[in-house]
């Protein structure tokens, strides 16, 4: 189920985002990168499509042709390649 980047929230999405289309909880922007299924911070440009134009405002609506909501879970901020760190939890104080 596809969540909102902002709020978090699972969104009722069908399968086409238009460019104006607004989360209905906290009325962000849903064609956007960090909503895309592409979006990866490790990538060069933040994006793993090869043919999609470079957008600089990842948060906002833009027009890339090549969006997909992502199937991520609300617990996936960092993106779909982020990976757990075991050694994390014997440092914290």
């Amino acid at each position: 189920m596809p969540y909102c980047h902002i709020c978090k929230k699972p969104i009722e999405a069908g399968d086409l985002i238009g460019r104006t289309d607004t989360c209905p909880h906290c009325n962000g922007d849903l064609h956007c990168c960090l909503n895309c299924r592409f979006y990866d911070s490790g990538s060069h440009n933040k994006c793993r499509e090869p043919q999609a134009e470079r957008v600089v405002d990842k948060e906002n609506s833009n027009f890339c042709d090549y969006f997909s909501f992502a199937e991520r879970c609300a617990s996936d901020s960092a993106g779909p390649n982020a990976k757990h760190n075991p050694l994390d939890g014997l440092f914290k104080k």
